[in-house]
C-alpha cells in the first residue's frame, strides 16, 4: 500500500513511519526535519516542506497514495488552531488530486462520553478538559472540517498517550469511546491508523481507542 504520513517526526508520526515501513507499506513522510525520522531515510521517500499549511506544496506527496495518515496537532496546551488549519490543508492537497482515504489523530474528549462511565473517569474527564480546553476546541473544528469534506475520513481518538510499547491489544469503538478507556501507547494508536486504513466500517467515523 502507498501511504503517506504527515506529522512524521512526532510521537504517534514516527510510530506509523517505522511500523508501516515493517509492514512493507511504500511509506511518504513529509517532514520539516528529515533527520528526525526513525527509520533510515533509504526506507522512506521523504517530501521536505517549509510549511504544511500550504495545500499546493503538498499535493505532490498525496498524489497516487492509497491512504494519507496524519498526527499533525498541537505539542502543548495552545493549540491555536494548529489541527483545524494543517488538517484543512492536507484536505484540500487530497482534494485536489483525487485521494480518498485519510486517516487522522484527535483526542477521546471529543467524542461522545460512554453513559456508562465511573463517577471519577467522567469528574477526571472534565478536569482534564478545562486544562486542555483549547486543544479540545481545535480537534472539535477540526473534525468539523473532516466532516464537510468528501474524503474518507476516520478520526482516532485515544485518550492519555504513553510511550508504551507495542502491544496491538486495545479495545476500539466506532463512534463512541471504550469505557472506562484512559491510556494508550503513542504506537498502538499508530497500529490501530493502519488496521483501520481497510475498515469500512470506520469511514466517516470517530473510532475511540484504549485499552
Amino acid at each position: 500500500m502507498r501511504i503517506t504520513v504527515f506529522g512524521a517526526t512526532g510521537g504517534v508520526g514516527q510510530e506509523v513511519v517505522r511500523q508501516a515501513v515493517a509492514a512493507g507499506h511504500e511509506v511518504t513522510a513529509v517532514v520539516r526535519d528529515p533527520a528526525r525520522l526513525p527509520v533510515p531515510l533509504s526506507d522512506v521517500q521523504v517530501h521536505t516542506v517549509a510549511r504544511v499549511d500550504d495545500p499546493e506544496a503538498l499535493r505532490e506527496a498525496v498524489a497516487g497514495r492509497d491512504a494519507v495518515l496524519s498526527a499533525l496537532g498541537s505539542h502543548g496546551r495552545k493549540a491555536d488552531g494548529v489541527a483545524e488549519r494543517l488538517t484543512g490543508a492536507v484536505l484540500a492537497a487530497m482534494e485536489a488530486e483525487g485521494v480518498r482515504r485519510l486517516l487522522v489523530v484527535s483526542a477521546a474528549p471529543v467524542g461522545p462520553r460512554p453513559a456508562d462511565d465511573p463517577l471519577p473517569d467522567r469528574l477526571a474527564r472534565k478536569m482534564i478538559g478545562a486544562i486542555l480546553k483549547e486543544v479540545y476546541a481545535d480537534l472539535t473544528r477540526m473534525e468539523a472540517v473532516l466532516a464537510r469534506s468528501t474524503v474518507d475520513w476516520t478520526s482516532v481518538r485515544p485518550p492519555k498517550l504513553t510511550n508504551g510499547p507495542l502491544t496491538g491489544k486495545y479495545r476500539t469503538a466506532v463512534g463512541s469511546t471504550p469505557r472506562s478507556g484512559r491510556t494508550i501507547s503513542r504506537a498502538d494508536v499508530a497500529h490501530a491508523m493502519l488496521a483501520l486504513v481497510d475498515d469500512p466500517a470506520s469511514v466517516k467515523q470517530g473510532v475511540g481507542v484504549a485499552y
